[in-house]
């Protein structure tokens, strides 16, 4: 890969943003890693909110937060990625160096190892029954690793891992908001069922964003699970969101099967599925017809799915 010694030559659309810049990356390399200050540094093609991701060579990426909320990840992945690792069955990103304000930008950034694999859309593997087992795989994994000290549901992790009553007057704002466009009635009743069942377990790991963007396939099964800034130690019920939000029929039985959560926790999972995807109809409703309807797919299903399994 050639190396980039102008912002203006690199893709449009995939640099600046939360004012951020490849050149902002090779300054702070240069100041506090000089060992990788040569390298090439490229943005991502497909990159997520929290952070933006830059490739530095072939084999490290930096990674940093685009707002001060995001800010607990770095340190917290920083501390935990490398004792949690051994006991997963997929890849995590190895972090490699943890860098400290500097050039202008304000906080803590990361340099990590390069996984290979691609984000997990549907059309990228092969089996996905199997897939949706590999990604309950995962979550038993997670959920045995010590939970001794970690990092305890709060807002750093945005309140997942926490009762979903943290999110009550949104979710109840967001149905008001939507009647005509989402079965409320229905809805409703997902929810109150969702702060009724009380969770009571032990504290336990949780990855917090379990998304599409996340999950990494490789020859179309999961090879890997990056971005581990909302994770913690709680309750569950969050990372089951994937149930509705990626699977369906056979790849959601068996995903559920394997998983092994009670019912309270699926109630509680059924919640957090239901406020996250009124919030993206309602952020697209006006402006992105398309991803509203899935989204009102996916609420249609969680409303099925409460319907026919209490």
């Amino acid at each position: 890969m050639p190396s980039t010694t102008d912002d203006e030559t690199l893709p449009a659309g995939l640099d600046g943003r939360a004012g951020i810049t490849a050149g902002l990356v090779r300054r702070l390399l240069a100041a506090q890693f000089p060992q990788w200050a040569d390298l090439p540094v490229r943005p991502v093609p497909v990159d997520g909110h929290d952070n933006r991701t830059y490739r530095l060579g072939s084999e490290l990426t930096v990674r940093l937060p685009t707002a001060a909320g995001y800010v607990p990840g770095v340190a917290k992945e920083n501390e935990w990625l490398p004792r949690l690792a051994p006991h997963l069955p997929v890849a995590v990103p190895p972090v490699l160096g943890l860098g400290v304000p500097g050039e202008g930008y304000p906080f803590p950034w990361s340099v990590r190892g390069w996984l290979p694999g691609e984000t997990a859309d549907r059309g990228r593997i092969d089996d996905l029954t199997g897939f949706a087992v590999s990604v309950a795989d995962l979550l038993r994994a997670l959920q045995a690793c010590d939970a001794t000290g970690g990092p305890v549901a709060g807002e750093h992790s945005f309140y997942r891992g926490a009762p979903p009553a943290h999110y009550d007057a949104e979710t109840r704002q967001l149905l008001a908001t939507l009647a005509g466009h989402v079965d409320v009635a229905r809805a409703g009743a997902v929810w109150e069922a969702a702060l009724a069942a009380e969770w009571r377990g032990e504290p336990v790991w949780f990855h917090g964003d379990l998304a599409v963007g996340n999950l990494l396939v490789a020859e179309g099964k999961l090879s890997a699970v990056i971005d581990f800034g909302t994770c913690g130690v709680g309750d569950p019920a969050c990372d089951l969101v994937i149930a509705w939000a990626m699977l369906s029929g056979e790849s959601r039985r068996a995903f559920r099967e394997t998983v092994g959560q009670d019912a309270g926790t699926w109630a509680r999972a059924r919640g957090w599925a239901l406020w996250k995807a009124m919030l993206l109809v309602r952020q697209h409703l006006d402006t992105a017809p398309e991803l509203a309807a899935a989204n009102q797919h996916v609420i249609a299903e969680i409303l099925d799915d409460h319907d026919r399994l209490g």
